[in-house]
């Protein structure tokens, strides 16, 4: 049995591929860098965070690039002994001044790049530029071995299609370059916002599959095919053959965006991302994650589901491959190596030693105070995915503010306008204090703060965080604090602080949501100093259930 989603947390825009006996999903990472999640398993069943292929500014440099932007929709396949990683750059996505369809923004910069390694730990070439007609861009390797990019159309004239079909043109690999004319083969269906092309060729025709009805809860996975690439392209007799667009009470939602692979034996399976909302507030605080479930192709040649529902399912059939389990990730990173811990990433700049360092203190993350939380450009926030919807983390920091503008702490971060981030910081009335503050969406007061809570003036403090579900509780002690029963007590913050604002749904109107809710450490220094703070340790453990964070183990 199989337990969906199979990569929980954000993880969206699933891309799969198999060479021999191993799979590889490639995932979208927006903000978040390096770019590019690529999970592996050998069974379907158990995967593993490989790494992240775009590490270096020459192939991303996402620096002042807006929230939801950043890398979308990476496709990955192997041909000719080479692993190929296709993926958009987004730089400008949102509202505009010009009235559009739908009040959606018109001028939008999405531009598509490819790379390439003869192995999956890389390493990766430099980007080939290859387009800004659209987004989701995806390589179909044709049986004459002739290449072709596919990706979606974006027109902003007034009163038009934003989503104006799948569009398709050769890559001439000698060249490295689009060469031919391109052609429109597919202007989708009623659905609309058709996007998400990927191509395959089976028993003489070319079956397109795409992601159509928009990524919230309307979004579902659309198939049509044709004798030849170029189309026309007939519609699937039932358009849609996976979505819970009509479905509110099934556990996994927003499915669509979608990819296949087959397995040795021939049966094919379908990797697609989708979102658990949360029961009591119908938000999703995890993201868009990847799910995978077995599908069938009829006896008329179509691909349906396996029970022909078309419903995403949250625990399908084991493929039954042999099982191979990974080791699990640790429950406390400590931050001893040379290296970022692979869970670990940081916010669109491609130079991170302007951020943080694991040399300058050896055994600790060091933060270098930069701009303010929610900045576009030079941000020291190190974080990692909340997996689940109840978790606990915990960090201890060492950081002696002189100043208010200095601060360093532990943060719930979806994006600039939604977190919660206990932090410490000065004032020349209290000195060292610890204190909330929660920027909120879709509030009047959109900023809010907690009052003081005095701090000895030097000296490291742990954090702690508890979430279950929409319910958030911050703790702090200090550290080597005990009481005469030889115990280190928490002191919990009265508040109860709203978890669902760290969300796709809660938003404010014309932002753009598609990420997902990271917890980490962060640090500013808005003198201009540059005062760091150390983070020796930093535990996660998620958890299947709601408990009393008092008796929860650190983790």
């Amino acid at each position: 049995m199989i337990q969906n989603p199979i990569l929980p947390g954000f993880n969206p825009d699933p891309s799969i591929v198999r060479v021999g006996d191993d799979y590889y999903i490639a995932t979208s990472t927006f903000e978040w860098y390096p770019g590019v999640q690529i999970h592996h398993s050998r069974d379907l069943v158990n995967w593993r965070l490989l790494g992240r292929p775009l590490t270096r500014a020459s192939q991303l440099n996402m620096l002042g690039a807006p929230d939801s932007c950043g890398v979308w929709a990476p496709c990955l396949t192997h041909a000719d002994g080479l692993f190929w990683l296709i993926y958009t750059d987004v730089k400008r996505y949102g509202r505009t001044s010009t009235g559009g369809a739908t009040g959606s923004a018109s001028l939008r910069d999405f531009h598509n790049y490819l790379v390439t390694s003869p192995s999956i730990d890389g390493p990766w070439s430099d980007p080939v530029y290859l387009n800004s007609s659209g987004f989701d861009p995806s390589l179909f390797h044709d049986t004459d071995g002739r290449k072709y990019l596919l990706n979606q159309l974006w027109d902003h004239r007034p009163g038009g299609n934003r989503f104006n079909g799948i569009v398709a043109q050769e890559y001439s690999v000698a060249e490295r370059r689009l060469v031919g004319r391109r052609e429109n083969i597919f202007p989708g269906t009623a659905h609309g916002l058709t996007e998400a092309p990927h191509l395959y060729r089976r028993d003489g025709y070319y079956y397109l599959l795409t992601a159509e009805g928009g990524t919230g809860w309307n979004h579902g996975v659309t198939m049509a095919r044709s004798r030849n690439l170029h189309g026309p392209y007939e519609l699937h007799p039932d358009v849609t053959i996976l979505s819970a667009r009509q479905r509110p009470d099934a556990a996994l939602q927003r499915a669509g965006h979608a990819d296949l692979v087959e397995t040795p034996d021939g049966r094919t399976w379908m990797v697609y991302l989708c979102g658990r909302p949360l029961r009591n507030r119908g938000t999703c605080t995890l993201g868009r994650e990847t799910a995978i479930q077995p599908m069938a192709w009829g006896d008329d040649g179509w691909l349906r589901t396996v029970d022909g529902d078309g419903m995403p399912a949250l625990r399908p059939p084991s493929p039954g491959l042999p099982e191979h389990r990974f080791a699990p990730a640790p429950v406390r990173e400590h931050f001893d190596g040379g290296a970022l811990p692979v869970d670990f990433q940081w916010l669109r700049t491609p130079w991170p030693d302007e951020l943080f360092s694991l040399a300058a203190r050896p055994g600790h993350l060091r933060l270098f105070g930069r701009e303010s939380l929610g900045s576009t450009f030079r941000q020291a926030l190190v974080a990692r995915r909340q997996q689940s919807h109840c978790f606990s983390a915990a960090t201890v920091v060492d950081f002696a503010p002189e100043h208010y503008q200095q601060q360093a702490g532990l943060v719930c971060y979806y994006n600039a306008a939604k977190f919660h981030y206990l932090y410490i910081t000065h004032d020349e009335t209290i000195g060292r204090h610890l204190r909330v503050m929660s920027s909120l969406p879709n509030h009047v007061q959109t900023d809010t703060f907690t009052a003081p809570v005095p701090l000895p003036a030097s000296g490291p403090v742990e954090l702690r965080v508890e979430v279950d579900e929409e319910r958030l509780l911050f703790g702090w002690r200090l550290a080597g604090d005990e009481d005469d029963a030889g115990d280190r007590p928490w002191q919990w913050l009265p508040q109860q602080f709203d978890a669902s604002i760290l969300s796709d749904e809660a938003n404010a109107p014309g932002q753009p949501n598609f990420t997902g809710t990271f917890v980490g450490i962060a640090c500013q220094d808005m003198s201009g100093s540059g005062l760091h703070a150390d983070v020796d340790w930093f535990g996660y453990r998620g958890r299947a259930y709601c408990a009393d964070p008092k008796g929860l183990p650190v983790p």
